[in-house]
């Protein structure tokens, strides 16, 4: 492993502090950068995931990816993880703990709205980060693609029934540009590049492809805390003037992270899925899709509600806790 590598919690950890304290000395430049987006996708995150993903993109193998119909079972777990586990346990932790634990911290209708934010980013399956940590993992690049595709696939028809009953409405808007530009931006772009890439590299020599790869993998960790800086930039101001609500909304989404990954590790082992494929699977049940989550919060529920800045701390919460799960299935992976 390369220095990026081996410190990557080290260099993410140091890219929350930057993003934060950046964001309150230069609260312009990061609005600024913010309203760069198209249909409540940023458009320069959306860069610098592209930076992510395209490396992965690169190894994906087409006379591969036509022969995982034969192995199913990874497929099928993140499939039963992402639609009929994640959604419900999510709401479940929502009320258990704003409508019990936290009641006397939380007026009920800031309750309400924390809930309901926390369903919506159950519902939306991770899209882009999921190549990121099935780089990291070492995780089979046919399968994830595949298996996020499907995901998306199901996404759309699944995501607006499942929130509507989970939050109890029946006019749930599913934001069609975001969930149609995400995909663009972070699925089908990309993965035209990679493959064009492979087919010239490939033409070249054997060891190209990888070689090249080699070259790319230390840009894409690079990309990876560029876009934890912004992140936490354009939050800056949140996280110091809500510091205690972001921590109680924080609560219960760590829990379903970690609760959510060790069910399907353990599902995954019951299947006696190889490393490769169970990593990845694993990961896509753990994450979100916050663009999507976030814009159909404001949409629903307004810029300042409490359902958006649920979906606000989801993206907070997530790059470090992913980071640790990243390292317990590089911990657990088999030496041979």
């Amino acid at each position: 492993m390369g220095l990026f590598e081996r410190y990557l919690t080290v260099w993410v950890g140091l890219g929350i502090a930057a993003g934060v304290v950046l964001g309150l000395l230069m609260p312009g430049v990061f609005q600024s950068i913010a309203l760069i987006e198209f249909a409540h996708v940023n458009l320069v995150v959306a860069v610098l995931i592209w930076i992510m993903i395209y490396p992965m993109m690169i190894q994906i193998d087409w006379s591969a990816v036509k022969d995982i119909h034969k192995k199913p079972q990874g497929l099928f777990l993140t499939l039963v993880i992402n639609w009929l586990v994640k959604p419900f346990t999510m709401a479940a932790l929502g009320v258990l703990f704003f409508q019990y634990i936290f009641a006397p911290w939380v007026d009920p209708q800031s309750a309400q709205e924390y809930i309901a934010g926390m369903i919506l980013l159950g519902v939306a399956p991770c899209t882009a980060m999921v190549f990121v940590w099935s780089q990291l993992v070492k995780g089979d690049a046919n399968y994830t693609l595949v298996q996020v595709s499907v995901n998306d696939l199901i996404m759309v028809v699944a995501f607006a029934p499942i929130a509507a009953f989970l939050l109890g409405v029946t006019d749930v808007t599913v934001p069609w540009e975001t969930l149609l530009i995400s995909t663009i931006l972070y699925v089908v772009l990309p993965l035209v590049a990679g493959i064009a890439t492979r087919f010239v590299l490939a033409k070249r020599s054997a060891d190209a492809v990888g070689h090249f790869v080699a070259k790319l993998k230390p840009w894409s960790i690079v990309g990876l805390i560029a876009t934890v800086v912004l992140l936490f930039g354009f939050q800056a101001n949140t996280i110091i003037e809500k510091p205690l609500i972001i921590v109680l909304i924080a609560i219960p989404l760590i829990l379903q992270t970690y609760g959510i990954f060790f069910v399907s590790w353990w599902a995954a082992k019951r299947l006696k899925l190889p490393h490769d494929v169970a990593g990845p699977a694993c990961l896509i049940g753990t994450s979100n899709f916050f663009e999507l989550a976030v814009a159909v919060a404001i949409s629903l529920f307004g810029l300042n509600s409490g359902a958006a800045l649920a979906t606000v701390v989801g993206v907070l919460v997530e790059v470090p806790v992913m980071l640790s799960l990243v390292a317990m299935l590089n911990k657990w992976r088999p030496e041979h």
